[in-house]
């Protein structure tokens, strides 16, 4: 459903989103998350965004890459 490079910004602002609650329970550092998304047609439009440093070698799907509005930049 989403790019690579999607992906990794949607990411990046939950980890900002999560630190600014500056609730004691988080770990220092990178927090782990995972958010599943459902997409128009859940059956076959869906994502899961995991926190980046869970994701050394991610998937690449061409479809998802071509549909990124910034692809290449």
């Amino acid at each position: 459903m989403f790019s690579v490079r999607q992906k990794r910004e949607i990411s990046a602002a939950v980890q900002v989103i999560l630190r600014a609650t500056k609730h004691p329970e988080l770990p220092e550092g990178e927090i782990q998350f995972q958010l599943h998304v459902l997409g128009a047609r859940p059956h076959v439009s869906w994502a899961t965004i995991r926190n980046n440093g869970a994701v050394t070698n991610p998937d690449v799907n061409p479809h998802n890459e071509e549909m990124d509005p910034r692809k290449g930049g």
